[in-house]
This record gives C-alpha cells, sequence and structure tokens, in this order.
C-alpha cells in the first residue's frame, strides 16, 4: 500500500482524506480519520439507530475486536482490555495494585501528565515517587532507570515515547531490568502504538488510547495486563459486566469476569471501538514493520531537507532511529510564529512548550505522508524571514 501511496495520489486521496486539504503532521497528538475508520463508525451509527440491540451480534463484536487487538500486539485475547482514553488503563494500574506504605514508583515528571498524576496521587498511601532525571528532555536510558531502583521499588511507569522528543526508550531492555529486580513494570504506549513493535515480554500493564499513531478515534483504547498480573490488579470500577451475576441477577460474593473482561465494568462504547478496530486491521494490511521504516525515512528526510544552522534539534541526535518524530525550533523566528507560517500554507504540525517555558515545532508524519510533503515542509521552513 505505501509504494501505491506515493506513487497514487487520488488513492491517497480516497483513502486519507485530509490529504485532499492539508499536509498532517500532527499525529503525535490526534490523527485525521482514514475513510475506512470513518465509514466503520457511520455503519455503527446507522445500525445503532435502525436496528433493535442485538445483544450476541455485540459481543461477537466486541471478541472479534479483542482478537485483533491481541494479534496485532502479539499477545493472548485474555490480556486484552477494551477501554478508553490512555488514562484510563493508567489509574486501572495506580488505583488497582495494593500499595503498602513506604512502595516506591519511579516515574518521570516530563513525561505526559497522564503517566505522570496517577503516580505522584499514590502518595496518599504513603507511596514515594521517585522521579528520573536526564541531561536531555525524554532521553530516559537504562542506565538512568538502573540508578532509581532500590529495594522499596515496587512500580516502574514510563512512556514508550517522550511527548515532546519522540525519544523512545529500551522497552526490552527496561522490561528485563524490572523483571530481574522483581519489579512491575507499566507502559504508556500511546505514542508508538501502530508505528513501531512493542516488546511485551517483559511489560505487565500497556496502557494506549487510539487516536493517535493507531488512526482511530478518541474514546476507545487498549489495556494489556499479563497473566500472570491480573490477580494484582482490582478494578477501578465494578459495574454489571465486568463480574459474575447469571442474569444479571447480583450475587452476594463478588467474582470478577474472566480474562480482559475484568476491567470492563459496562456497555461497551461501540462507535469509536467500531473504528478502532477498522483502523488496526488497516495498519495490519499495512504491515508494522513498513510502517516504521516509512515514520523513520520520512522523519530521516525532513532532517535531511532543513537547513541545521538555523534550526536546534530536541529530538535525539546520535540516535535518529530512536526518534517517532522530529521536534526542532529556529534560532532567529519563534517557534509559533513559524507554526503559524506552516498553518497559513495548509501544513499542520504540534507546537509543544517545555518545562523551561521554550516553544519547539513538532513535526509527526505518518506512513501515508509522502516524501514530496516532508520537501515541503522544508521549503517552507528554509524561507529567509
Amino acid at each position: 500500500m505505501i509504494a501505491e501511496l506515493e506513487a497514487n495520489e487520488e488513492f491517497r486521496r480516497r483513502e486519507f482524506p485530509i490529504c485532499a486539504r492539508k499536509i498532517y503532521c500532527a499525529h503525535a497528538s490526534d490523527a485525521p480519520l482514514p475513510r475506512r475508520v470513518a465509514d466503520a463508525m457511520r455503519d455503527a451509527i446507522e445500525d445503532a439507530s435502525i436496528n433493535e440491540k442485538q445483544f450476541e451480534k455485540a459481543l461477537s463484536f466486541i471478541a472479534d475486536t479483542r482478537q485483533l487487538v491481541a494479534n496485532f500486539l502479539g499477545t493472548d485475547t485474555e490480556e486484552v482490555s477494551l477501554t478508553g482514553p490512555t488514562a484510563t488503563g493508567l489509574n486501572a494500574v495506580a488505583n488497582g495494585l495494593d500499595w503498602r506504605a513506604g512502595d516506591e514508583v519511579v516515574c518521570y515528571l516530563d513525561d505526559y501528565p497522564a503517566d505522570v498524576y496517577p503516580w505522584l496521587g499514590l502518595e496518599r498511601h504513603g507511596v514515594k515517587p521517585v522521579l528520573l532525571r536526564s541531561d536531555r528532555i525524554g532521553e530516559i536510558t537504562l542506565e538512568i532507570v538502573d540508578r532509581a531502583l532500590t529495594k522499596r521499588t515496587r512500580l516502574v511507569a514510563l512512556a514508550s515515547a517522550n511527548y515532546i522528543t519522540g525519544f523512545r526508550i529500551d522497552v526490552e531492555a527496561v522490561g528485563a531490568l524490572c523483571a530481574e529486580r522483581g519489579v512491575l513494570f507499566s507502559l504508556d504506549a500511546i505514542q508508538t502504538l501502530g508505528a513501531f513493535p512493542i516488546p511485551l515480554k517483559h511489560v505487565d500493564f500497556l496502557s494506549a488510547g487510539a487516536q493517535k499513531w493507531i488512526l482511530g478515534p478518541s474514546g476507545a483504547g487498549i489495556l494489556f495486563v499479563k497473566n500472570s498480573r491480573r490477580e494484582l490488579l482490582r478494578p477501578m470500577i465494578i459495574g454489571g459486566w465486568n463480574v459474575e451475576s447469571p442474569n444479571f441477577i447480583a450475587q452476594r460474593e463478588i467474582k470478577y469476569a474472566e480474562g480482559g473482561r475484568k476491567f470492563e465494568p459496562g456497555g461497551y462504547n461501540n462507535v469509536p471501538i467500531a473504528g478502532m478496530q477498522a483502523a488496526i486491521a488497516l495498519l495490519d494490511e499495512v504491515g508494522l514493520a513498513k510502517i516504521s521504516e516509512r515514520i523513520l525515512s520520512l522523519v530521516a528526510t525532513l532532517k535531511n531537507k532543513l537547513a541545521p544552522v538555523d534550526l536546534e534539534f530536541l529530538s535525539p541526535k546520535e540516535e535518529l532511529g530512536r526518534s517517532s518524530f522530529l521536534t526542532f525550533r529556529s534560532r532567529r523566528i519563534p517557534a509559533e510564529e513559524l507554526a503559524n507560517t506552516l498553518a497559513e500554507n495548509d501544513v499542520v504540525v504540534s507546537l509543544r512548550v517545555d518545562r523551561a517555558n521554550r516553544s519547539w515545532l513538532r513535526v509527526s508524519p505518518h506512513f501515508y505522508n509522502t516524501v514530496a510533503e516532508m520537501e515541503r515542509v522544508a521549503e517552507i521552513l528554509n524561507r529567509p524571514s
């Protein structure tokens, strides 16, 4: 599909309608919906408006989606819960574990707030947050994590990629370190899931919404809980669906549902889930390895076309392949002004501000973007002020 997208603009615009109007490079924020994703959601709405609720059909749809997600993650269906935003999964972990006073949780203050506040909030239980420190924003290495671990460390909670710099942590190495030390590992994967493979061997919990690199809608998301860790988590919300209640008759003893249903308390958000299902099917069709290669190629093309003398790059310098997008600013022109110039030329990027109140441009293309679009973005940014 990637070759056809590059060669056939009519096909590209049909599959990704945003391309007819914009050069969209803000997938680290929210993705515009591919046509087939929007169609799947429209079909779900139409079905809900003209048909009575058919529970067997609805449950079969959920089972199919769970299987699709499990295949996409490379895991078992029993380890997959269909949830909402990334924060839903992160809070299920933070509030579902039995914490003891004196436990420590390792996290990073410059990750996205949704992956910081759930862990800081544990201080009410006497849990101590251990905040990682890095010389460059988001560059969390194995050595940095290792130095933070103590005998009291209960859990390490990190993002798979930093939302400002795009730096991707070594999930496999960090996970192996945690496993070796008997520490749980929670991953906020929204900035890489759909763009890069995520090795789950040593990941205990993974949370991700569908609205970024998965190319799905807001309101749908994934929670992965390793089979061996499921009993460690109490459901944050108990409803009529995630407990054993024959014929929806409440029982005196609470027994949770099996598998991923344990964390799905009530009626499903069917329209967003339909969109997520179509989006993951699209990514499967293209192939994750090809998607990763394409994104890295587009990011490298853009960086090579930019005038480096005028720019300061926040994304990793030495290992461009470790960054899922490109973050930079001009030494002469405010980032806000450059963002406005790009917008005036129908280019959509993100503007991000760091802790030092410095503004940066974040350019995050996906596999359906083209080399010509990266050259156009560079051309606009390289113009004399």
